[in-house]
């Protein structure tokens, strides 16, 4: 049976309603109702969402003051970019409605979309229901097919995101990148590491390994590309990155013979 059409007069007045929830200075409340009960809804719908944006991103809460801070959530709830029922998906928006401030040009600190992406990052990790793969966790990481953990995340950025504080915010990417892996351990807790160069691409080639090739030739395809004029040193050294993998659980093991795994997740 289908459900009733709402009244003109109701669909007129939740417009309304919501419009001027979202952008009181622009949007006059529906008629008849007084302003002592809008302030109430005003600032129960702003409180909720600015304290969930708040948890989930500390540190540009923290950046520059409250004024940056709440034109920034003010300025996204006058966008109306959020489409989800789920609090947890808040910050994907939020960080969505970041990027389409970028590409306005909006004078934003340069950096503040990336740091956005690392801070939403940590939390979605966090709320992942990927499964680990079934796979042998002694295998032999050169001679084997490496398996990424579906929660380990290598992440590339310009600017040095875990770095970012009040007291430390760059007018310009420095010269060489920044690279983080974001590792869910066994534990439930998000880690973090600066990794180098090497072993952000490593991560790359391990998670896109359709072929199933071994650690070994991996890593002299690596070397090859980077014109190592010594691939056997080359491959020993990644070698011990891949045991020191595996033991922060970036890396969970070897690929079993019957080829059983769940390729890894990714931001």
């Amino acid at each position: 049976m289908p459900l009733p059409e709402t009244p003109p007069t109701l669909a007129a007045q939740q417009t309304a309603f919501a419009a001027h929830l979202r952008d009181p200075t622009r949007h006059p409340p529906p008629p008849g109702i007084e302003d002592r009960r809008m302030a109430i809804y005003r600032e129960l719908f702003y409180n909720s969402v600015e304290g969930i944006l708040a948890a989930n991103f500390p540190v540009i809460r923290g950046l520059r003051g409250d004024d940056f801070w709440h034109s920034l959530v003010r300025d996204f709830h006058r966008a109306g970019s959020s489409h989800t029922p789920l609090f947890s998906e808040i910050g994907r928006e939020f960080l969505r409605h970041l990027e389409r401030r970028a590409e306005r040009g909006e004078p934003d600190p340069p950096f503040l979309v990336e740091l956005a992406h690392y801070e939403w990052a940590e939390l979605a990790l966090s709320l992942t229901d990927a499964e680990p793969p079934d796979c042998d966790p002694a295998g032999d990481l050169l001679d084997g097919t490496p398996v990424l953990s579906p929660l380990a995340w290598p992440l590339a950025y310009r600017f040095p995101v875990h770095r970012l504080r009040a007291d430390f915010q760059p007018g310009s990417p420095p010269e060489q990148p920044t690279f983080l892996l974001l590792v869910r351990g066994r534990d439930d807790e998000v880690r973090f590491k600066a990794i180098d160069a090497l072993g952000f691409h490593l991560l790359q080639r391990l998670a896109d390994n359709p072929a199933g090739h071994s650690g070994r030739v991996v890593l002299e395809t690596l070397a090859a590309e980077a014109g190592s004029a010594d691939v056997a040193t080359f491959v020993s050294a990644g070698g011990r990155l891949l045991q020191g993998l595996r033991e922060r659980e970036a890396v969970l093991g070897t690929r079993r013979p019957d080829g059983r795994r769940i390729g890894p997740g990714s931001p």
